[in-house]
């Protein structure tokens, strides 16, 4: 970083940043240790300090690395495997030592780890790859990586079906812990990790060599033989990623031949010309027929074929019966314009849906009939007879590192003859990290079930594919829940109206996935139209009117790599913290409205005077005092009443001490944490108003004028953000990048042609929506906002632009293979 020296004369180089590295390493072997000791040693050389916590032996550092930057820490954390000989691994022995060395004392190893982290001033925690260290860091506030080509839930999910299931709870504890990881550096000759919720693939790490090439005789075999063993790996009938309970049952009969590259290369339509439409229309949808183009693909595809197959069209292929009517619904992901994280305090927003959809089949068969995966008729001939099973295949699974299938028996959402309960719904989900997303499918089924009293006495098959990416603040998995609560509704003929879906949909998110959002991404994937802005009252969700967009004016996503997720602890915590400030609101006008009546009460801060309040008038501190939505308060009137007496910062247990329950059923106060209360109660009762001043000046005057102003309302509600705690670095460079661009002096005539941005959805990280001129030049802009955002990132931004109908205006397909 270049900044001016004390005296005003030239430029100097400030120091990069010192930073503390606690890198622990698995107690298995030395080849953890010798891998990571190039990490290390890059990282020492860089200036930081790194704490290596390891049973390996201190020479293997100390004999390659020489600085008093480098700190050992001799702890056993795990154990790996239990080898009675080079070549032979005792499983059983092996669970029950992890079961001694990590799970007994797990309670005073998080203690003590916890505590070590904060006396060191840990500011990263690197893994590889012990799963406690994961857990400790998110128990200590520190962000966590983990750098491996394996992971040790994959490794003893083997070895407890190898020793009779004993320890079967190891294997769910350590994908757990995982779990809390930011992201995975992953190396080569990866295993399946489904337990991490980000993966980035890194080049092989290994330790430098000591002997020149001329010495190393055997390398060239070594060379050889991993590329041998790579090949087998990957050969037909070998791959290690496919289980065996994939392969199709002694049901299936009569699979077709792929089409021939000839039969490709006809109109649109010859594409899926397999299948006739019974109902419906793709309105010119080129998504839509891509996604009937992949299911004229599986309809003509034989598993038992010995060229290689993806997983999830493996487990596809033989998901449904092609003779029998397919369910297919369609819903968008949205682009959040204004409003944001307002939504669930009642705010005005703006959404726009964009042109990444989702696509769901559904079909619904007899449980006699029903096309089933080998496991699962096991499952059914060992409870005695055919139930109505559900069965989910997800496409991109590989993609987001998660299982690509989940199946279960409908029967286990029931209790009798009624469901279960929300907790126990959630809980279901959550027993397996790796299938956690087949809650926003599944937990569809589910909430029908709760909600509207809907019995599904038909087995169920669901094919998902999305192009919504995760992660982007693009409401990715609303768009997973609309089209697949759509298309269940299809099939099962409930006529549901796309707003109530929304608002049903929103139940899932809540109480099924256990994320904390409003009802805004829902609703725009439900209700959206293109080209057109949703502007809806999120109290809970009503549509005020679809806003057109004017032809000069144009919106774009721009991605920043940081993943986003509405589950997280910054997104849940900012929504603590104002529905604090609500209930504090609250509180302060109760007293008001006491101290105008003969019997007093304390106000909020001890010392005010009651004549002050009386010109507010008993009806308004009534209506404050009864209020449901934070954005049904004025600006002005927390500036004048209220603001003074909300905290910057309240600890948990003091806040439930003085105000009992903040009042939010999706969201829970943590007693040992403190919470930010000022910014994120102000931030949506200014948001409302400049969202209203939003939508009123898209129908103003056409000029640079309108465009700077709606910008400038962008910009105040991104550093709004900023302040409740959901920036990012990377959101912050691409809405910098747009100001550079936008205010820069420039020869070209007709001024600027970017005109705001702002980080969009839930926060901390995702993307930011930029505003500017419908015409040529702002997309060159934008293309180079991506290639300067890549050449200070290294990570090339994906733009969201183009807009597409909501699910309620695409309807659904009904679609049949065409008879011979």
């Amino acid at each position: 970083m270049r900044v001016r020296d004390g005296d005003g004369g030239g430029e100097v180089t400030a120091p990069p940043q010192h930073l503390v590295f606690a890198y622990y390493i698995t107690g298995h072997g030395f080849g953890h240790a010798t891998r990571a000791l190039e990490v290390v040693r890059h990282l020492v050389a860089a200036g930081h300090d790194v704490h290596v916590v390891t049973a390996a032996p201190e020479f293997v550092f100390t004999t390659e690395i020489s600085s008093p930057c480098l700190h050992i820490r001799k702890v056993l954390l795990d154990c790996g495997a239990v080898q009675a000989d080079a070549l032979t691994v005792d499983r059983l022995a092996s669970l029950e030592k992890y079961h001694q060395t990590a799970v007994v004392p797990r309670e005073s190893i998080l203690k003590a780890e916890v505590e070590w982290l904060n006396s060191i001033k840990a500011d990263l925690v690197v893994s590889d790859v012990v799963p406690v260290a994961c857990r400790a860091a998110a128990d200590a506030g520190i962000r966590s990586v983990c750098v491996t080509n394996f992971s040790w839930d994959f490794i003893y999910a083997e070895y407890v079906v190898a020793a009779g299931n004993h320890h079967r709870s190891i294997v769910w504890q350590i994908a757990e812990d995982y779990s809390h990881c930011e992201f995975l550096l992953r190396l080569p000759g990866y295993c399946p990790m489904p337990a991490f919720r980000d993966v980035i693939d890194v080049p092989l790490v290994v330790r430098r060599l000591h002997k020149s090439r001329s010495e190393l005789s055997g390398a060239r075999r070594l060379r050889d033989a991993i590329v041998l063993g790579y090949q087998l790996q990957r050969a037909p009938g070998r791959d290690v990623g496919i289980p065996d309970w994939y392969s199709l049952s002694e049901k299936e009969t009569g699979v077709r031949q792929a089409p021939t590259s000839h039969d490709m290369n006809g109109s649109a339509e010859s594409l899926f010309e397999d299948f006739e439409i019974l109902h419906g229309d793709m309105q010119g949808l080129t998504d839509t027929m891509s996604f009937l183009k992949s299911l004229s693909g599986l309809a003509g595809n034989d598993p038992r074929s010995p060229e290689k197959q993806t997983r999830e069209r493996t487990a596809a292929s033989v998901l449904f019966d092609w003779e029998e009517g397919i369910y297919v619904a369609r819903a968008p992901g949205r682009l959040d314009v204004m409003g944001g994280i307002a939504d669930y305090s009642g705010s005005l927003v703006l959404q726009m849906p964009i042109r990444e959809a989702c696509h769901v089949a559904v079909q619904r068969s007899d449980p006699s009939k029903q096309k089933q995966w080998k496991h699962t008729q096991a499952r059914q001939l060992a409870n005695g007879g055919a139930v109505p099973v559900l069965q989910i295949v997800s496409f991109g699974s590989e993609l987001s590192n998660r299982a690509p299938t989940f199946d279960m028996d409908l029967s286990d959402f029931m209790d009798g003859d009624k469901p279960i309960s929300y907790d126990k719904a959630k809980e279901y989900f959550s027993l397996d990290p790796s299938q956690k997303w087949a809650a926003y499918v599944a937990g569809t089924i589910f909430v029908l079930m709760a909600e509207l009293g809907v019995r599904f006495t038909d087995s169920m098959s669901i094919l998902v594919s999305s192009s919504v990416p995760e992660g982007k603040g693009v409401s990715s998995s609303a768009s997973v829940e609309v089209a697949s609560m759509s298309a269940i509704a299809a099939a099962y003929d409930l006529n549901i109206a796309p707003r109530d879906l929304a608002l049903l949909c929103q139940k899932v998110e809540n109480h099924v996935v256990g994320a904390p959002c409003g009802v805004m991404d829902q609703m725009a994937s439900a209700c959206g139209e293109a080209n057109k802005l949703l502007a809806m009252v999120c109290q809970p969700a009503e549509v005020k009117e679809l806003v057109n967009i004017p032809t000069h004016i144009r919106f774009w996503g721009l991605d920043s790599g940081i993943r986003h997720s509405v589950g997280g602890t910054d997104y849940g915590s900012v929504r603590v913290g104002t529905y604090m400030g609500r209930k504090m609101i609250k509180c302060a006008a109760s007293d008001l409205l006491s101290e105008s009546l003969p019997s007093c009460v304390p106000t909020l801060s001890g010392d005010t005077n009651p004549e002050e309040y009386e010109e507010h008038g008993v009806d308004l501190l009534k209506s404050e005092a009864s209020m449901e939505y934070l954005c049904n308060l004025p600006p002005h009137r927390y500036e004048a009443v209220y603001a003074k007496d909300i905290p910057e910062v309240i600890t948990g247990d003091a806040f439930l001490e003085k105000y009992g329950d903040h009042n939010d059923a999706v969201t829970q106060v943590d007693p040992k944490r403190s919470y930010c209360v000022k910014a994120p109660t102000r931030h949506p009762i200014y948001e409302n108003f400049r969202v209203e001043a939003f939508k009123s000046l898209l129908t103003a005057a056409k000029t640079d004028g309108q465009l700077s102003a709606l910008g400038e309302l962008m910009y105040q509600c991104h550093y709004s953000y900023n302040a409740c705690g959901l920036g990012s670095d990377g959101t912050d460079r691409l809405v910098n990048l747009v100001q550079e661009i936008q205010h820069r002096k420039t020869s070209r005539a007709g001024g600027p042609s970017l005109f705001g941005a702002k980080i969009t959805g839930g926060g901390s990280g995702g993307s930011v929506c930029v505003i500017g001129k419908n015409c040529l030049r702002s997309s060159e802009e934008i293309f180079e906002i991506q290639r300067r955002y890549k050449a200070a990132t290294g990570y090339l931004p994906i733009v969201f632009e183009g807009s597409s109908p909501g699910a309620g205006k695409f309807g659904y397909l009904k679609i049949r293979r065409r008879s011979a």
